[in-house]
């Protein structure tokens, strides 16, 4: 057997890399070993890929869940060298190089590895009222945004019935932040243009959204004129925008700040905060790492790693404090699987360096805006750049067709593909 500089054994066996996590950055891990002598094993607790930037159009009716969530076996199906474990990760060795994993038959088993990539992501955040969840769900998983879309549609139908139809026409979303934003975007299109004739006792233009967040502006990230102009167009919309306004309470029928005032809602949607996942802290103990204040693991800058075996990349890390937004992960998701095979083959990868593509957020079927460094776009061409930049980042050929398709659609009839309510499964059982 040959020891290569990096400490691998090369010649006998394969080396055997385990990818927690099957997002933005665990995704490109795997495909990124595609020809290396290797052999991958990705486990996550869902059996597909999400395109979390494209959730809250499943939750607002625009997009079926399937477009935006191929199957990790669909996506991998040529990759002879990839092999995907369905199950919860609940620790780690690292001394022994092995993960626990929790399988769905309620059995557990552990995976050996050489080398460890953890990318799990980062969950909601309430900071520090929990209590607010029931009230305010948030969205960050496809079940959460199908279950959305259900709440949504169902406060239309609850509306044709009620004393006061404007009560339950009344919605509020927490996180004036890009997701909170293209949230109140897509509710107001769908309210005005998507279900515009198709109840007789309401007028669904009666909606009434509410966008608060206790920043001094919407959209933080981007530039003062890209932020007057998504505020403007929101109230454009009739989108009431409340910023400098710190939630103090949240209940059934609305919020209240801690300067006193009430926004009245009876549905309250949460994109305001997140945290890493927890399996960030686990790591850092299992390898005698840190995390931050927001639970992220402090990794190497230059390759991402937590010790020579272990890497870790995405949300649930601090490398320079990044933004937790797809891009870095797609780039140290590339780079990690760079240095896997460099140093397969005895050498070492060039330092990761993180190249700033900028930021975008949409407002409406025809406008968006797109803070590039110095170039800052706005209304049509922003929204043509958002759009291209979203269609090549999906994964596979068939989900872009469709998803085109479907944003086609829209555009020339203002109709939606999946106006349907599905009870969750805790209700069906209650029944």
């Amino acid at each position: 057997m040959a020891i290569g500089a990096s400490g691998y054994a090369i010649g006998m066996g394969t080396h055997r890399v385990v990818v927690v996590g099957g997002g933005f950055g665990g995704l490109n891990v795997v495909r990124g070993l595609k020809r290396a002598n290797v052999e991958v094993t990705l486990i996550d607790r869902t059996n597909h890929h999400l395109f979390q930037p494209l959730l809250y159009q499943v939750a607002t009716a625009l997009l079926p869940a399937g477009d935006i969530a191929p199957a990790f076996r669909a996506v991998l199906r040529k990759q002879r060298n990839a092999k995907v474990l369905l199950g919860e990760v609940t620790g780690f060795d690292a001394q022994n190089r092995q993960v626990h994993v929790d399988l769905p038959d309620g059995t557990s088993r552990t995976v050996g590895y050489d080398t460890l990539v953890v990318a799990a992501g980062a969950r909601d955040s309430y900071f520090g009222h929990d209590e607010w969840a029931g009230a305010a769900p948030p969205m960050k998983t496809l079940e959460q945004a199908v279950d959305l879309r259900s709440r949504l549609l169902r406060a239309f139908e609850t509306a044709v019935a009620a004393g006061d139809p404007k009560q339950w026409l009344s919605f509020a979303v927490v996180g004036a932040g890009p997701t909170g934003v293209e949230l109140a975007g897509q509710l107001a299109d769908l309210a005005r243009r998507a279900l515009k004739g198709q109840f007789r006792e309401i007028d669904p233009r009666d909606i009434r959204i509410t966008l608060l967040d206790a920043a001094p502006y919407v959209l933080p990230p981007f530039s003062a004129p890209l932020r007057d102009h998504t505020r403007r167009k929101l109230e454009q919309l009739g989108v009431t925008v409340l910023t400098g306004a710190m939630a103090e309470s949240i209940d059934d029928t609305g919020i209240t700040t801690k300067d006193g005032d009430r926004v009245e809602a009876r549905t309250i949607i949460w994109a305001a905060g997140v945290q890493a996942s927890p399996l960030a802290r686990e790591l850092a103990e299992a390898c005698g790492a840190e995390v931050d204040r927001k639970g992220r693991i402090l990794v190497n800058p230059s390759d991402c790693s937590v010790t020579r075996e272990v890497f870790a990349i995405g949300d649930m890390v601090n490398l320079n404090d990044l933004p937790g937004i797809a891009e870095p992960a797609i780039q140290e998701g590339h780079h990690v699987a760079r240095v896997i095979k460099a140093r397969l083959n005895g050498r070492e990868a060039k330092p990761f360096k993180y190249l700033d593509l900028g930021t975008m957020a949409t407002i409406s079927p025809g406008d968006a805006v797109a803070d590039i460094k110095k170039l800052r776009l706005k209304g049509l061409v922003g929204k043509v750049a958002w759009a291209l930049v979203h269609i090549t980042f999906l994964v596979g050929w068939r989900n872009r067709a469709a998803v085109l398709a479907q944003w086609g659609w829209n555009i020339v009839t203002g109709r939606r593909a999946q106006p349907i309510i599905l009870e969750p499964m805790h209700a069906i059982e209650r029944k």
